[in-house]
């Protein structure tokens, strides 16, 4: 299969599988177990994908690993600041600062606060499906663990702006259209990065870089705070097993998969 072949399939499967599962979770009453579970699984993916694959292979194609690290720290920070602007807002639970004022609105607002959600769930997705088609340009193990890892991050924060949607005047069709919608930027972001790297080869490192910082920002900073707010030994042991387990799986793809280029 061609690597564009596989960057769309990926896309599109990211795309779909998140979306349908998303929304899945999010109509189902115990949803927030569910979602529990899955944050702390997408946690591990996160930064398995980030620290055992995407960092690794960067640094091995690069000819300056200190530039490299550099990006990776400026990344952090950029994606720190985009989430000041929220652009980048996820939060996985209604009743999280982040969506407090959607909750108490009454549909005057027409869904400006669903728009918000809506826009910077699309700038996300084209985002991803850069990062996507940048792992498959370097290598199509590292392309398959990371749309694995992205997918699994994906769930719960689409579940999450699914409930918002809900709760910010839209039906239930048109949440799920609404998400549909912006879950094709993924592809759109798959074949921008495929065309545009195939042409500037030397920034495949760089964005692989970017991809990591990414990964470890969304884990560290969106994921690890929400599981801190159940401390009792019980939820943290479960917590650490589905961390190792997420880690484990980006791993063992890893290992069986065989390093080639």
């Amino acid at each position: 299969m061609s690597v564009l072949a596989w960057i769309m399939l990926a896309s599109v499967a990211s795309g779909l599988l998140s979306i349908g599962l998303a929304a899945s979770f999010a109509l189902n009453v115990r949803s927030e177990r569910w979602i529990n579970i899955l944050i702390s699984y997408a946690i591990g993916a996160l930064l398995g994908a980030a620290f055992l694959n995407a960092l690794p292979e960067a640094l091995e194609i690069t000819d300056t690993p200190k530039q490299l690290t550099f990006i990776l720290l400026l990344g952090i920070l950029v994606f720190f600041i985009l989430e000041k602007l929220l652009l980048w807002r996820h939060c996985h639970l209604a009743e999280c600062e982040a969506h407090e004022p959607v909750l108490h609105t009454n549909n005057s607002d027409h869904g400006r606060s669903g728009m918000m959600i809506i826009l910077g769930d699309t700038f996300h997705n084209f985002v991803d499906g850069v990062l996507i088609a940048t792992a498959f340009m370097a290598d199509i193990q590292l392309g398959i663990v990371t749309a694995i890892a992205i997918t699994a991050h994906e769930i719960p924060q689409e579940a999450g702006d699914f409930i918002i949607l809900l709760n910010s005047g839209f039906t239930r069709a048109g949440a799920l259209w609404a998400n549909f919608l912006s879950g094709t930027a993924t592809v759109f972001g798959g074949l921008l990065g495929y065309f545009m790297l195939n042409q500037l080869e030397h920034l495949i490192a760089p964005i692989l870089a970017v991809a990591a910082a990414s990964m470890i920002y969304v884990a560290m900073s969106d994921l690890i705070p929400s599981l801190h707010k159940r401390p009792e030994i019980g939820a943290t042991v479960q917590q650490v097993l589905l961390i190792v387990l997420g880690i484990g799986t980006i791993w063992l793809i890893g290992a069986f998969s065989g390093h080639h280029h």
